[in-house]
């Protein structure tokens, strides 16, 4: 997987424009005001809370829009479906239904940061399933491990019936970001260690930097190795520490205020099936900030500059 990796990154970065290439002034997010579109690409329901909830209350409060793109409805959960369907068997109707749910809590959570329901956009992938329908051959169509469908099969999704394929899921981000219309977005980084959140980086460089708008693009990490973030559990008033994957890449602290804070813990307890599995893990995210990445072209350039 790196290898291929590596190679799907460097051809993405030969269309990214020679500007991109330099950190930007600040090193860090844009100004936010009233003019900002920020769109959050977040490869399963739960992940834009513990990255970006502050960034998405501050735009709101400044009078900006926030829309959110959930890339897979969380459906390949075997630990959740252990404790939280309470069964073994990873049925077809169980596993939908436990989609639902989190679709469900994904729109409150969301809600409890002011984003409206018309912002809030489900793709309906497959959970686990999208670093091979990115690196597969584009019209290949793929099953979903866990529901074993081969077509969107949510009807609350923004493309129900699309087939799974990376043409049409390329397509589908794309019309995203011609609904959206961002001057911002929020998308997971390739240095993660989770292979959707891996993937879904790589699809939101790849689509965007065909398009020339590789400038808006800023990075996040959710899962950023073995016991990161730490301390786990819930830790209020103290900030949240770089990953050490994150291989010297800039960042920005993204500092929250109280009340930031307190909703996004609201936030992150409305996810009730996850806070059954892992609550730790989340709550160690509702911290005093929020770190973002360098633009990927200028990640690549500092690295290559330190070699």
């Amino acid at each position: 997987m790196l290898g291929h990796k590596i190679l799907v990154l460097l051809s993405i970065l030969a269309l990214v424009p020679p500007a991109l290439a330099a950190p930007t002034a600040t090193g860090g997010l844009p100004p936010i005001d009233a003019k900002t579109s920020l769109l959050v690409v977040s490869p399963h329901p739960d992940d834009e809370t513990l990255c970006c909830a502050g960034v998405m209350e501050r735009v709101l409060e400044a009078g900006g829009r926030v829309s959110v793109v959930w890339i897979t409805s969380g459906d390949g959960s075997e630990l959740s479906m252990l404790l939280v369907e309470k069964s073994l068997f990873a049925t077809r109707d169980r596993v939908r239904d436990l989609a639902s749910k989190r679709m469900r809590e994904a729109r409150a959570a969301t809600a409890l940061l002011g984003v409206p329901r018309a912002q809030q956009l489900f793709l309906g992938y497959p959970d686990g399933g999208i670093w091979q329908i990115l690196t597969d051959p584009p019209e290949t169509l793929h099953q979903a491990r866990f529901t074993g469908d081969t077509h969107v099969p949510y009807p609350d999704a923004l493309f129900p019936g699309h087939a799974y394929t990376g043409a049409n899921l390329e397509q589908d981000f794309a019309a995203v970001l011609d609904r959206v219309q961002p001057t911002l977005v929020l998308a997971p980084s390739w240095e993660d260690t989770h292979p959707d959140h891996v993937a879904v980086g790589m699809l939101a460089t790849r689509i965007l930097s065909r398009r020339y708008e590789a400038a808006q693009l800023h990075y996040w990490i959710v899962h950023g190795g073995e016991g990161w973030p730490s301390p786990r559990g819930y830790m209020p008033g103290i900030p949240l520490n770089p990953p050490a994957i994150h291989g010297g890449i800039p960042t920005l602290p993204f500092v929250l205020t109280q009340s930031e804070e307190a909703r996004e813990l609201q936030a992150v307890n409305a996810y009730h099936t996850q806070m059954q599995v892992m609550a730790p893990f989340l709550l160690a995210f509702v911290r005093t900030d929020e770190l973002f990445f360098a633009p990927l072209a200028a990640a690549h350039a500092n690295r290559s500059a330190n070699k």
